[in-house]
């Protein structure tokens, strides 16, 4: 009867050394899972971010490739297109996260964002109107901007942009697209108060520099403003600005800018020899 009692005592401490291994090793494979799941989300941030484009569309399309049900990677992909320069494509996922029961409102702005860039202006409005009015972030603001001003709704426009800019704090971009909106009403001064405002967020932001030009010029203001720029940068502008003169019919000015340009950069500035050539009727000498 002992000899019983061991035995079955020996067997319930088997079968409890066989429970706790196979627990521990349940534990230890949920937590490789863990371990995983971190390690592939980081390296998904840095393909968004610092990876080269066209790596990341590799790796994404590899990833959709193993697991195609997976809106996040599928999300990675459509973002990664949309860096690589490739809107199409990024359109054509957006378009199949969109149909998705998991798809969000941002994704709806992402999806509008790509038929944008390649120029489906009226489906990207389509995409907006769908999204409620409770959503408010600088993205989706941003592109209700863009599509107003395309439908030449400027009321609606300046609402857009004031409303962007105040949802982000590198709003430098955006003040350069409502400023160059403006600029095409022919609110020049209004315009040139947006791309100052835009420099002083980013002073590298050349573009600003360029229609702030473009603006002073078509108000005949040919003093270069007082606004931080590179010594190439400084003979860009007043080539700019001469080109500027010369189409508001003030010929002499525009060609005394123009020498001006050449004079300032510290290389040989073909593009405004050729236009100074142009002006005097091909004889200046190279």
């Amino acid at each position: 009867m002992r000899r019983i009692t061991y035995i079955g005592l020996c067997l319930a401490g088997t079968l409890a050394l066989a429970g706790c291994q196979k627990s521990s090793d349940a534990e230890v494979e949920r937590a490789l899972e863990n371990v995983n799941v971190i390690d592939e989300s980081n390296l998904n941030d840095i393909m968004l971010t610092v990876a080269d484009p066209n790596e990341a569309v590799d790796y994404f399309k590899r990833a959709t490739n193993d697991h195609p049900e997976r809106m996040d990677l599928q999300r990675g992909l459509a973002l990664s297109l949309i860096r690589a320069k490739k809107p199409r494509e990024a359109a054509v996922v957006w378009a199949k996260i969109v149909a998705s029961p998991e798809a969000g409102n941002e994704d709806r702005v992402n999806y509008a964002d790509s038929l944008i860039r390649t120029g489906e202006w009226k489906k990207a409005e389509a995409q907006l109107n769908q999204i409620p009015p409770t959503h408010e972030t600088f993205k989706r603001y941003r592109l209700e901007a863009m599509i107003a001003d395309s439908n030449r709704d400027w009321k609606k426009a300046d609402s857009f942009y004031e409303t962007a800019v105040g949802l982000t704090t590198t709003p430098a971009s955006v003040l350069n697209n409502w400023g160059y909106s403006k600029l095409t009403r022919g609110e020049f001064s209004g315009a040139e108060r947006l791309f100052v405002d835009a420099i002083g967020y980013d002073k590298n932001l050349f573009t600003a520099k360029n229609n702030l030009i473009l603006a002073r010029g078509a108000q005949r203001n040919y003093k270069m403003p007082l606004i931080p720029m590179t010594q190439v940068e400084k003979a860009q502008l007043l080539h700019t600005l001469a080109l500027s003169a010369v189409k508001q019919g003030d010929t002499a000015t525009g060609r005394s800018l123009l020498n001006e340009a050449i004079d300032t950069h510290p290389q040989y500035f073909e593009e405004a020899v050729r236009s100074l050539a142009t002006l005097d009727g091909g004889n200046r000498k190279t």
